[in-house]
């Protein structure tokens, strides 16, 4: 979880030695400002796209003084690996899941609990609010300044031989989980269990038996491919775990007042085409995953909202998150 892992990964290592060749916003020229930013999905996801559009936008904005270079597809390693190359300074930005965040910044991991959000819209007012703008700070005290958040709607439970009506049918299967230990701690309420794997390694891990199954949206389940070995997706929509992007703190206080302001602005922006973006990408991928033979099933939420209600419970002695969660589900 700290920075000093990195020095147990040689691979990170040697990423780290190339990247520091020219920093995380270097200047090609006296002009020219350049930030590099690394995730994980695929250049045709939403949030890439919505990367694509923030690129534009300040390089338009800046008069072509301040550029942003995307590396999609974990080109510069895993979510986990690209939070560590931000706090060492080595890499400008990224987008990761809260769910992996809550390893570095402990009070994202109330983003993960299951059914925290009544629907959407209580989703959005919550991020888009004063909550949502404290946690995107709160992570500055570990190198991570959040910038905005990207909509990554509803996770589901999809698996390969049978599908997950009701929570017993979770008994037996290894499901993966993202490294977040309140997702781990939600597959274990529900009577799965809980197989954290790199998302680049899951396909794989999926056709070879090593999991079962596994939990995303509908346009993550669509663009990895994941329904060619996974014939059922249960859309239990447990949780509501939104992206955040990231900025390096070392970079963000290298910035000129006025390049922190394009950047803040740009992210917010694209932001609001993201969400318009995914809107689209859910509709399309449950469409063509059920063109390609999946079987789309809708179990009966409350049987799942009954069994992780012991997680909330957890809480009840660390008073900061606890009121928290609270004060996010007052919000109207």
């Amino acid at each position: 979880m700290l920075i000093f892992h990195v020095i147990r990964r040689i691979p990170l290592l040697l990423l780290f030695l190339c990247l520091s060749l020219n920093g995380p916003g270097c200047r090609e020229d006296a002009r020219v400002t350049v930030i590099k930013l690394g995730h994980g999905l695929a250049p045709t996801h939403p949030v890439h796209l919505a990367m694509e559009f923030m690129a534009r936008r300040l390089e338009e904005r800046s008069a072509g003084r301040l550029r942003m270079d995307i590396y999609p597809s974990e080109q510069l390693g895993s979510e986990r690996e690209c939070l560590e190359l931000l706090q060492i300074g080595s890499l400008g930005m990224t987008k990761v899941s809260c769910s992996v965040l809550e390893g570095f910044v402990p009070a994202m991991s109330v983003l993960s609990l299951p059914y925290l959000f009544r629907d959407s819209e209580h989703r959005y007012r919550v991020l888009e609010g004063e909550i949502g703008r404290r946690l995107l700070l709160a992570g500055e005290r570990f190198w991570l300044r959040g910038l905005c958040y990207y909509d990554a709607g509803s996770r589901s439970f999809y698996t390969k031989d049978r599908p997950v009506l009701v929570p017993d049918d979770l008994k037996g299967l290894k499901i993966r989980t993202q490294e977040s230990p309140t997702s781990i701690r939600m597959v274990q309420a529900l009577g799965g269990s809980p197989t954290p794997i790199a998302w680049g390694e899951l396909y794989s891990a999926l056709q070879q038996g090593v999991v079962d199954g596994a939990e995303n949206n509908p346009p993550s389940f669509h663009l990895s491919r994941h329904y060619e070995v996974c014939r059922h997706y249960s859309l239990d929509e447990h949780t509501g775990v939104p992206d955040v992007l990231l900025i390096s703190t070392k970079l963000w206080q290298d910035l000129s007042p006025e390049f922190r302001e394009l950047v803040q602005e740009a992210a917010l922006e694209s932001a609001q085409v993201q969400k318009k973006l995914w809107r689209e990408a859910t509709q399309r991928a449950l469409s063509e995953v059920e063109k390609a033979g999946v079987q789309i099933h809708h179990p009966d939420k409350s049987l799942f909202m009954a069994r992780v209600g012991q997680l909330y419970e957890e809480y009840r002695d660390q008073p900061v998150l606890y009121g928290l969660i609270q004060d996010i589900q007052k919000v109207k």
